[in-house]
């Protein structure tokens, strides 16, 4: 709890004190240090400011300076203490085990943010130091939104939040305007600057910011291995003093330096690091004299938070930047403030002859080039020249296009040939668990559920876990290895043709996995029209959970086409994401003229343990897919195909006499009297279900593709989860005939109409519906969460249907002609 939350008379005890330097240095020579008693005694007559009684005597805080400093209720830290002298009798309590973080003292609890440049390992490390399992990839915008993770340490709990990869804190890009709020809202007790031990002058840029902001902080020199590498030699040591910073030099993809890391942020943390201190970064005279002058007006205003430092308000005011704007426009000086920032904006572009920006960022890189000519001796040489060779060929003019349409053909061929041979094991698997049942489970409603309900449903999707895996192969070598950023590189001309942006492209690419993550990345593009673009065609990307139902479809009528189909797909959704995208730009949006910046980050060869860690996160998503949604899916889709129940004498005489005269005439011979009587009850049973009436009432929105009331279901059902689709169309099929398979029962003839339930043309168009209708409901509202508006979400489940239909029925009416 916060000092500002005591109520009159009573005590606790200060744990931490945040804020930036100046304000730690006061309140803290004023006796307010951990483990210091401190009373409550009354609030002002307008509440503030509040007096309290330490140390024997009282002191006043305004609130907002109270609301800085945390504290621990008095017979709370006195439990803590017992606790500590007396372990083995905690041990025995079962508050200290069932709510261990209750009972931990607030004092060893370290609050650490992750803050760094795109691609310089953030997540690596938060991946290494709190044993979590985030996607890492090579190319910016992996890591959009912050991550927290735990970690114990020699007796402290690390909270540890990954934040967004951002290149500076102006509020320019959603990342930047996160991670700013991010440190104004939660204030952590230490900020780990991570930056790239081989491109530090790029790197430490962001740092100078973190340093106006007079934070507790660390940098963390990553992938030093780099650096090692190349014949530069970089006294870190002696950078850290010349920064007043600690730099701890770590390979984050192999734990290296992790420990001393920790250790560093311990001591930065208790106060106790001898290269801790504040420095000023140095610019001309022209811009210290106006950031003084705005400075000290902000530093005598008390109504401004002591959130962050005045000078590096000052420096954001003189920049223009909005966030420092908002920040300071509910202080009693924001007039006086703001006068004074455009009185010294005119003066400095008129004395340097540039604008402000501009100048401060010239001066800050001045910096870092000295600090570093003291402390590099050698350059670091360039990747640097593999790098370059490859670039050369997949990033040139001849080859750069067809050597990305054959990786997206080799993923696609791999995903369908190869992952079908584990697929069929998989098969296997589930055919002779669901003989078993069969052969030994007495018949009832249970053993139904079980063979048609969850084992057609939910082993009908699971068969197809290879296949999405080899997906996800593909593009986590893709991302990892640095080629995802050159595929933007590449598109950005085209991109730009539609209306969007080069970095739309990575967003799209990575809806071939899942779209709302995806959805989710398109934080990295800076334009809002491109950024809401982007969002809205990203489901027309045919995610891993369509797999299902392409190989399903594909592997039953057109095996041995199977990559080109996928292959068409694919782009299919792509052509019509890219002409959405430039309708959208000419009727909804204005043009965007947001420039191309974009990190081309060296190659880099990922680790096995990498691409392994990114692949079972992936299997293990999907196999609790497997027992929620597609399970409880499954369950009621077999409940509703089931109930209510009828026997033979409900079935109505005409519907008997029809049904058996629909029969081909050689199963009507074939087949004994008790035989046709189950036939009928069987469909009779299905086709005057709950689900029956379901599919029934909907039947005609697609009988021009002649999908039939199943398909209908099957299509319903996957607004859920689109694998869904598969999973309904196991539990509508089984029974029909003898067949195991459901790709079997779909090629198979129907014993009631002697037509098999899809026919080549009627797949080709089902898989297009599918490729193009409704996102399911996590996307839904992943676009809706994004784009700050349901409308977005509305559109896209209106638009996106009517699309899918349109282009169903086309598909069907020019397939059933050849």
């Amino acid at each position: 709890m916060r000092l500002s939350q005591l109520k009159p008379g009573e005590k606790a005890v200060v744990t931490k004190i945040l804020g930036h330097g100046a304000f730690r240095k006061r309140v803290m020579e004023m006796g307010f240090v951990r483990g210091r008693e401190v009373t409550m005694v009354l609030n002002a007559p307008l509440q503030d400011p509040i007096k309290y009684k330490l140390m024997d005597y009282e002191v006043s805080l305004r609130r907002s300076e109270a609301e800085l400093i945390e504290v621990e209720p008095y017979e709370q830290w006195i439990l803590h203490k017992n606790r500590a002298a007396h372990p083995e009798t905690a041990s025995h309590d079962p508050a200290s085990s069932d709510n261990a973080e209750e009972f931990e003292p607030k004092d060893r609890i370290i609050n650490v943010a992750l803050i760094g440049n795109p691609n310089c390992g953030k997540t690596s490390l938060f991946n290494i130091v709190s044993g979590a399992h985030e996607h890492v990839g090579n190319y910016a915008g992996v890591t959009v939104g912050a991550k927290a993770g735990t970690v114990k340490y020699k007796g402290y709990r690390f909270n540890i939040v990954d934040l967004p990869g951002t290149y500076s804190l102006s509020a320019y890009s959603p990342e930047e305007l996160y991670v700013m709020r991010y440190l104004n809202q939660e204030m952590p007790d230490v900020i780990v600057n991570v930056v790239v031990a081989s491109n530090l002058e790029r790197n430490l840029y962001l740092t100078t910011e973190l340093i106006d902001m007079n934070r507790s902080m660390v940098i963390d020199l990553n992938m030093y291995d780099e650096l090692e590498r190349s014949k530069a030699v970089l006294d870190y040591e002696n950078l850290g003093k010349l920064l007043g910073v600690p730099v701890v030099p770590t390979k984050a993809s192999t734990g290296w330096g992790v420990d001393r890391l920790l250790d560093t942020i311990i001591d930065v943390y208790e106060m106790k690091h001898n290269d801790v201190r504040h420095i000023h970064v140095k610019m001309r005279p022209e811009l210290e004299k106006g950031i003084t002058r705005v400075k000290d007006i902000i530093k005598n205003d008390h109504s401004v938070p002591a959130r962050f430092s005045p000078r590096y308000l000052a420096i954001k005011m003189l920049e223009g930047d909005p966030e420092a704007d908002a920040l300071l426009s509910r202080s009693d000086s924001y007039k006086e403030i703001r006068d004074a920032r455009d009185a010294e904006v005119q003066r400095i572009e008129r004395d340097l002859k540039e604008d402000v920006p501009a100048a401060i960022s010239a001066d800050k890189y001045g910096f870092i080039q000295g600090a570093l000519a003291e402390t590099m001796q050698g350059n670091v040489l360039e990747e640097q020249k593999t790098t370059r060779i490859i670039d050369a060929l997949v990033t040139s003019k001849l080859f750069g296009f067809p050597i990305f349409l054959c990786v997206m053909f080799l993923m696609f061929w791999a995903t369908f040939q190869l992952g079908s041979y584990p697929m069929e094991w998989i098969e296997s698997l589930v055919s002779w668990i669901s003989g078993l049942i069969g052969k030994h489970m007495a018949d009832g409603p249970l053993k139904d559920l079980l063979l048609d309900g969850i084992i057609g449903g939910v082993g009908g999707v699971i068969v197809f876990l290879p296949n999405i895996l080899i997906l996800y192969f593909f593009i986590s070598m893709m991302e990892d290895t640095g080629y995802m950023a050159r595929v933007a590189f590449i598109m950005d001309k085209v991109m730009h043709k539609m209306g969007l942006h080069g970095k739309s492209f990575i967003p799209l690419v990575m809806g071939f996995g899942c779209n709302v993550p995806a959805i989710m990345s398109t934080r990295i593009i800076e334009s809002r029209s491109s950024r809401l673009i982007t969002i809205l065609i990203n489901p027309f990307v045919s995610c891993s959970a369509r797999i299902p139902i392409y190989v399903l479809l594909v592997g039953a009528f057109f095996p041995h086409q199977g990559a080109l189909v996928f292959f068409c797909l694919y782009l299919l959704g792509i052509i019509v994401a890219v002409l959405t995208a430039r309708l959208m730009r000419r009727f909804w949006f204005k043009a965007d003229e947001t420039p191309f910046v974009m990190e081309l980050p060296p190659y880099r060869i990922p680790t096995v343990k990498a691409i392994a860690r990114g692949m079972w996160s992936k299997a293990h998503q999907y196999l609790n897919k497997m027992g929620g949604i597609i399970l409880v899916a499954s369950i009621i889709i077999w409940a509703l195909s089931y109930f209510p129940r009828y026997e033979m004498q409900q079935v109505p005489e005409s519907y008997v006499t029809n049904t058996i005269a629909e029969m081909p005439a050689e199963l009507r011979q074939e087949k004994t009297p008790e035989q046709l009587d189950a036939l009928v009850l069987n469909a009779y049973q299905q086709e005057y279900s709950i689900l029956g009436h379901i599919g029934k009432f909907m039947e005609p929105v697609v009988e021009p593709m002649e999908y039939g009331w199943r398909t209908t279901v099957a299509l319903l059902a996957g607004a859920a989860a689109k694998e869904v689709v598969v999973s309904t169309m196991g539990v509508l099929y089984v029974g029909e005939d003898d067949a195991d398979l459901i790709s079997e029962r779909l090629t198979s003839p129907s014993p009631i109409t002697g037509q098999p339930p899809f026919t080549p043309a009627k797949a080709l168009s089902f898989m297009v519906f599918v490729l193009l209708y409704v996102p399911c409901i996590a996307t839904l509202a992943a676009i809706a969460r994004e784009t700050e508006s349901w409308k977005y979400a509305a559109f896209s489940l209106t638009y996106n249907t009517l699309l899918a239909w349109i282009l169903a029925f086309i598909t069907f009416r020019i397939a059933i002609l050849f």
